[in-house]
């Protein structure tokens, strides 16, 4: 990941958020959590050193409202948590019928969360193919707010087929952002598609002490400032050309997958370069 744009160090600093998947990982109990740390206090701890936290479980099976409201009291006040929806909803062959495993998510008890409650990410299977009238028909069903909390969705596609200026044009009309997935394995593109911006990097070396080279991580950082000026950072994949800058933006940088036990890591340092 290259960037070449000069954006100053303080800019854009507080919209930009930064974490991992999760916070339940047994090799971060040896280089992340403190020694002797009970596991009832881990999000505790990791809440203090991060400034947001991708919560995957709710892929897989629903969380309960009391478990929501539990994870927002033990979090700082200004703490974000992004979540994965159900894999019912994105996991399925017509994605226009999944209305009601959108409804049934939507009303598990997110909004529990209040304030806290960051991007709900959408993602879609690696064999999902991009067809025009079913995906359209898949981002009306997703719906603006739940209880008055307003919702923003984040598509995180996985298929090279997406990579058209007709599903950006999509995503666009309904104000969805898309995951820019910094890997080989899935699509990478940056083309900004919402009023955030949603980054999961997937590179993280479990040999290097804070998961990447200085100099990746210095060019992580010019990329989230110049995200959250409202510009667009210059050296990264794209579809089509970057349009105007926009307003300032809030920005969700996630460290996922990998060597994963130094995610921890890799958060925090660029936290400190973004400020």
């Amino acid at each position: 990941m290259t960037s070449t744009t000069n954006a100053n160090a303080n800019v854009g600093a507080s919209r930009i958020r930064v974490g991992v998947g999760g916070w339940t990982f047994e090799p971060w109990r040896n280089n992340f959590y403190p020694a002797g740390l009970a596991q009832s206090r881990e999000l505790e701890y990791a809440s203090r050193k991060l400034s947001a936290i991708e919560i995957n479980g709710t892929f897989y099976g629903s969380q309960k409202p009391a478990s929501f409201a539990k994870w927002r009291d033990e979090t700082p006040d200004d703490f974000v948590f992004s979540m994965k929806a159900t894999r019912y909803a994105t996991n399925r062959k017509v994605l226009a019928e999944a209305g009601e495993s959108i409804d049934r998510f939507v009303k598990s008890g997110i909004a529990e969360l209040r304030g806290k409650l960051g991007p709900i990410l959408w993602q879609f299977a690696a064999t999902k193919k991009f067809e025009p009238g079913d995906f359209e028909g898949f981002l009306k069903l997703l719906p603006p707010e739940i209880d008055s909390l307003p919702l923003r969705h984040v598509l995180d596609v996985r298929h090279a087929s997406f990579m058209t200026t007709e599903y950006l044009d999509l995503a666009r009309h309904y104000r969805c952002a898309t995951v820019f997935t910094d890997s080989d394995d899935y699509p990478s593109f940056a083309d900004v598609t919402g009023d955030f911006v949603y980054a999961r990097l997937m590179r993280t070396d479990a040999t290097l002490p804070s998961g990447f080279e200085p100099p990746v991580l210095d060019a992580y950082a010019d990329c989230a400032r110049t995200w959250a000026c409202g510009a667009e950072p210059a050296g990264l994949p794209r579809i089509a050309p970057p349009p105007a800058a926009a307003a300032p933006r809030d920005v969700f940088i996630y460290f996922i997958s990998g060597g994963k036990e130094k995610a921890p890591a890799a958060a925090m340092a660029l936290r400190e370069r973004v400020g």
